[in-house]
């Protein structure tokens, strides 16, 4: 879909959460992917964490970055498989107010080109949470790149035609 040049890119500002009993700043492949992606698309980090899968301490880490107006959306990686620890989209569903069911889907079809049907595994998701976008891709660098590349680099470009998701930022408060 093109990007339409003669409108005003609006700098996003994204925090990024990596979910991982593994990881720490220093193994964060997948976060500093996604990290070095928004950047170079031009928007701004607002935070940066890592938490283990603990559903608990997820929901308190969204519901900080929801409130702070320096957050305007919060993308998760890791968390996301079908094993007893992988809790994210559970975390997600505590906070959220409308879920996005089209991302997922969106997500596991242009993941299926990488990995074939591996990707029914994926429970990727997203939601809208009192006005702050959260969208959740797997742990792996490669879906970290099939969920930016594929889908957030454009719906979170405000130049993005026919429409995009930064467009709805301003009404996604609306009563």
């Amino acid at each position: 879909m093109p990007i339409d040049e003669t409108r005003t890119f609006i700098p996003v500002r994204i925090a990024v959460l990596t979910v991982s009993d593994t990881r720490g700043l220093a193994e964060d492949r997948s976060g500093d992917t996604l990290v070095a992606r928004l950047t170079d698309a031009g928007h701004v980090l607002a935070e940066r964490a890592i938490l283990r899968d603990d559903a608990d301490a997820i929901v308190a880490t969204l519901h900080r970055w929801i409130d702070d107006e320096a957050v305007d959306c919060i993308i998760t990686t890791g968390g996301t498989g079908v094993t007893g620890r992988d809790v994210t989209p559970e975390a997600i569903e505590r906070v959220a107010d409308k879920m996005i069911p089209g991302f997922g889907e969106l997500f596991r079809w242009q993941s299926f080109q990488t990995i074939g049907t591996s990707t029914v595994q994926s429970r990727a998701c997203a939601c809208v949470a009192r006005g702050t976008y959260i969208f959740a891709l797997p742990g792996s660098t490669g879906a970290v790149k099939d969920g930016w590349d594929g889908i957030l680099a454009t719906q979170l470009d405000s130049r993005h035609m026919p429409c995009n998701f930064v467009e709805l930022m301003p009404r996604l408060l609306e009563r």
